[in-house]
């Protein structure tokens, strides 16, 4: 047993924490860690991978401040996924390497699909160079 703890181990330990603090906290370091990481593998592997669209309005989503911090949260998750190059099937197995990724990023998107709004959508068209989304999200020629 450490030293200063009760019987049941636990001490004098101070429950009280600002949650929101925390959530914070953690929202701000993964935010960082996708703004740096991002853009250099979204160039890198934008050819060979299918979901580029959804991969950039999530991007754009999450860095949208008027977005609620819970869907903020998510996608950063799902991006720093995206961008880490630790996985559960690696990068550059060719045909699976990128399977995983989507399989979270569609994942995610289907939790907070709402919140990806035509802004976001257009943002993703504009930066891939692809006919601009109308309001109801239908692409024009």
């Amino acid at each position: 047993m450490r030293s200063g703890a009760g019987k049941d181990g636990i001490g004098d330990f101070d429950g009280s924490f600002d949650e929101a603090e925390v959530i914070a906290g953690s929202l701000e370091a993964r935010e960082e860690k996708v703004r740096a990481g991002f853009w250099e593998k979204f160039r890198r592997v934008a050819g060979h991978i299918p979901f580029t669209d959804d991969l950039l309005a999530s991007y754009y989503c999450a860095m949208d401040p008027a977005t609620p911090t819970r869907v903020r949260g998510m996608l950063l998750g799902a991006l720093a996924y995206f961008i880490l190059p630790i996985d559960a099937v690696p990068d550059f197995i060719a045909g699976f390497g990128y399977s995983d990724d989507a399989a979270i990023l569609a994942s995610v998107i289907s939790l907070v699909a709402a919140h990806i709004r035509p802004a976001h959508r257009a943002a993703a068209a504009k930066t891939l160079g692809k006919a601009l989304p109308d309001e109801d999200g239908n692409t024009s020629i």
